[in-house]
């Protein structure tokens, strides 16, 4: 599992010209999966997001996470994040997980997160046409894999 995480003042989607997710301060999390990812993936990444201390502290030092600062989260299934440009310029997804295996692997780290944070977490539409508006806070974006934890 693959993530970009950004740091916002408010985020959205939309699909059609219909928002169907929206957030204020909080994480914009882009979300892609990847054959063989499994709940081990889920369960880390959603307990790293959870905690990932990257909004000021009233020092201005970035010593807070998205658990203690009470923010939101939007979540966007995202399978261009596993994009391959090896050989030439036309990226390549064959490691991106399927729909018929990336759609459940969403879901349930959605519900994982939601545990985790003890409350809703806001979604995009799976396998929909969708876009993304967002400001940037920082702007602080920082990308993660379950297979690199770090």
């Amino acid at each position: 599992m693959r993530v970009v995480v950004q740091r916002v003042a408010s985020a959205r989607v939309e699909v059609a010209g219909e928002v169907v997710g929206s957030i204020g301060a909080g994480l914009l999390v882009l979300a892609g999966f990847e054959v063989g990812d499994a709940d081990p993936d889920l369960t880390w990444m959603a307990g790293k997001l959870a905690r990932l201390r990257i909004f000021p502290d009233p020092a201005g030092l970035m010593n807070r996470s998205v658990l203690d600062t009470g923010g939101e989260v939007l979540a966007v299934s995202q399978f261009t994040l596993f994009a391959s440009t090896r050989k030439g310029n036309r990226p390549s997804w064959s490691r991106a997980a399927p729909p018929e295996v990336a759609q459940p692997l969403f879901a349930a780290f959605v519900t994982r997160l939601e545990r985790v944070l003890e409350r809703r977490v806001q979604t995009g539409v799976f396998g929909a046409e969708m876009q993304v508006h967002l400001i940037n806070d920082g702007p602080v974006t920082i990308g993660i894999d379950s297979r690199q934890p770090e």
